[in-house]
């Protein structure tokens, strides 16, 4: 093809290189705030938790579990001077205690949020947030009349790409956003042995939330319009729950879409393209802790090479903003009130799945499907 073939196509040959800009995405800790934190939940992301808590030093001095046997085993693995209960109640009252890392499921989750803020402690909440909006918005509101904060553990933000692409849309590197687009393929069928085989809408509730909230962190303030999806079960899956799954989403002058297939056992891929009116960013790789990023101008292009990975960076990330905001006494990035605009916009998607019709975020309240 000729130069005009080539123009007329939108393509351009583009080999300039161009330096890396100085971008601050990693997670970055308080200066000198250490608040003795309780996990309260301690289950299998536990671990992972605890892995970014004791690198960057943040004291746990009790670990909460119904079962004690899983809290002992993480604490003689992580912290062989915690103590560990079984009420979290007693853990809430742990001398030392500012910060409760809630790490249950969403059901049982509520009464033990709402205990935590009535002792004055500052949360963070894993996500998905809550089962109902209504829920979300009262527990914004106790922690406002208790003066502490709720935060959701939206650990995505600090996955290196997804860190990396944030600051970088953040300094304008992009101009105006026009669209994301993700497209996965991966193995989710380890799922099939685990309580997470009984969710009904996995993918696109449990799943996909960190990418619902992604498309909002880089669509800035801007309002989601409306979604579209569907949900479906491929012939070879395992899981019980539907692997295959995409959204639509429509924002003021922007489109997000998202492809999921949770059932590709060959040839795994993941990749994220952000296109915006002066500048585009590409993430891929094999899966999501093994990312390239590179970003595109009319200058040239760069590939910054990443520092960590989504596990345990972003959980490291997320408990770190916390900490932060409360030395700073400001609201957290991934503040809970934030967070029910991501969340709104998954209940409308999972509505779409099950409708077959475009939704409006924010007037599902409740997730399809569930009834407390």
């Amino acid at each position: 093809m000729g130069d005009d073939t080539n123009a007329r196509l939108g393509a351009r040959p583009d080999t300039t290189r161009i330096d890396v800009p100085d971008l601050d995405y990693r997670p970055k800790d308080p200066d000198d705030y250490r608040p003795g934190i309780a996990l309260i939940g301690c289950g299998g992301i536990a671990a992972e938790h605890l892995k970014a808590y004791t690198a960057a030093g943040y004291p746990i001095p009790v670990l909460c579990d119904v079962d004690r046997v899983a809290a002992e085993a993480l604490r003689d693995q992580y912290l062989p001077d915690a103590d560990v209960v079984t009420d979290y109640s007693d853990a809430l009252a742990c001398s030392g205690v500012e910060v409760a890392d809630i790490a249950t499921h969403p059901a049982p989750r509520v009464p033990i949020i709402e205990a935590a803020l009535r002792a004055g402690k500052h949360v963070l909440s894993q996500k998905p947030f809550v089962l109902d909006l209504d829920v979300g918005e009262r527990l914004v509101a106790l922690a406002a009349a208790h003066g502490v904060q709720l935060a959701v553990n939206q650990n995505g933000r600090w996955a290196p790409h997804f860190a990396w692409m944030r600051a970088a849309i953040d300094a304008g590197l992009l101009g105006d956003v026009a669209s994301m687009d993700v497209s996965q393929q991966w193995d989710h069928n380890w799922v099939k042995d685990t309580v997470f085989n009984a969710v009904p809408h996995l993918l696109l509730y449990d799943y996909a939330i960190h990418w619902f909230d992604i498309a909002c962190v880089f669509f800035g303030d801007r309002t989601p319009l409306r979604v579209t999806a569907s949900a479906t079960r491929s012939r070879s899956q395992q899981a019980a729950p539907s692997l295959l799954a995409h959204a639509v989403i429509e924002f003021e002058d922007g489109q997000a879409t998202l492809a999921f297939n949770g059932d590709c056992i060959h040839g795994q891929s993941d990749r994220t393209t952000v296109a915006g009116s002066t500048g585009s960013l590409h993430s891929e790789g094999p899966g999501i802790l093994d990312q390239s990023v590179t970003l595109y101008t009319a200058k040239g292009h760069t590939t910054p090479v990443l520092q960590g990975q989504w596990f345990p960076d972003g959980f490291h990330g997320a408990m770190a903003e916390l900490l932060r905001a409360i030395a700073e006494k400001r609201a957290p990035g991934h503040s809970a009130a934030n967070n029910l605009r991501s969340l709104a916009l998954c209940f409308a998607a999972v509505a779409s799945a099950e409708s077959g019709t475009p939704q409006v975020p924010g007037t599902v309240r409740r997730l399809p499907g569930t009834t407390g």
